[in-house]
């Protein structure tokens, strides 16, 4: 089990960390104190806590400066901060204050436990969502496998053919525009058709995760959409003659052929699926013989399931 977030709790009021500490620590946290702001950085850099609490019912001198330096850091400004303020406080510019969350005195327990997780939850989101897409990525893929392991559910993988030329040929912004593409489809797709889930492996590779009854037919309609869309990406000419001109890495020219999708169907009930990485080494197996098609194309894994 991963241990507990780190907590660093900012308060030079003694009798309230002593109280913050016990609560904290009793819920598993691990919670180091910093009663002078001067020393905050130092201890940041040595030990990065996954979140802070600063206490501004007490003097906090320094406070303001402290959350204004962690906000420009790169390294510091994604850690959530929560601030503790007295009932009567109000604040005429939060930009003064750039908190993600805030609670008043007295404390309630439950609910600044609450904050706290709801804070971190939506760190590991922030962080773990591709930004092109905003779909989940690894850490999610990884989380989602696993839990599909041994049910009636496949692991689909989706990867654009001839990606890498398109995007020399037709710029990085219309290769940017293709991956949000598919993204939409593959998301709208596995959302009116029952629901799964969908993520981004990063660059032109995808994950969807459907019940096993539903993986062909979302697969049918994840590549109608694409190849009809794809269509619009080419004039007249390259559509009719099926390929484009590019250079190779050896400089030469050659053929390439217009936009496909390849998919791995893996369910996830298959008897030898012992371990999310041999879903991987499946999935790349699956997807060379998908990719023998020049058009967009799926394989299922068929072997015997449970």
């Amino acid at each position: 089990m991963p241990p507990k977030p780190r907590i660093a709790l900012i308060s030079s009021d003694q009798s309230a960390v002593a109280l913050l500490q016990l609560r904290l620590q009793s819920k598993g946290y691990q919670v180091t104190v910093v009663d002078k702001t001067s020393a905050a950085l130092g201890v940041f850099y040595s030990d990065p806590p996954d979140l802070i609490i600063v206490d501004f019912s007490s003097p906090c001198t320094g406070c303001r400066d402290l959350l204004l330096t962690l906000r420009s850091d790169s390294f510091f400004s994604p850690i959530p901060i929560i601030g503790i303020f007295p009932l009567s406080s109000e604040q005429e510019s939060w930009d003064d204050f750039p908190l993600d969350d805030f609670i008043s005195l007295p404390i309630n327990f439950n609910e600044l436990f609450s904050r706290i997780t709801l804070s971190l939850t939506r760190l590991k989101r922030i962080f773990d969502n591709n930004p092109l897409t905003r779909l989940p990525g690894n850490t999610s893929i990884q989380r989602a496998i696993e839990e599909s392991m041994g049910w009636p559910l496949t692991v689909c993988y989706v990867d654009i053919n001839h990606f890498k030329p398109y995007n020399d040929v037709y710029g990085f912004s219309h290769g940017d525009e293709v991956i949000r593409m598919l993204a939409r489809i593959m998301s709208n797709t596995v959302r009116e058709t029952g629901g799964g889930f969908c993520g981004h492996v990063g660059g032109d590779d995808f994950v969807f995760i459907v019940p096993r009854e539903r993986a062909e037919q979302v697969c049918k309609t994840v590549i109608d959409h694409f190849d009809r869309i794809v269509q619009t990406l080419f004039d007249e000419q390259i559509k009719q003659q099926g390929y484009y001109l590019a250079h190779n890495r050896k400089g030469e020219e050659e053929q390439i052929p217009l936009l496909a999708i390849s998919i791995a169907i893996v369910p996830m009930d298959c008897a030898d699926l012992t371990h999310a990485a041999r879903v991987a080494e499946v999935a790349a197996e699956l997807k060379k013989l998908a990719k023998k098609n020049s058009a967009s194309s799926y394989v299922m894994d068929r072997r015997k399931l449970h």
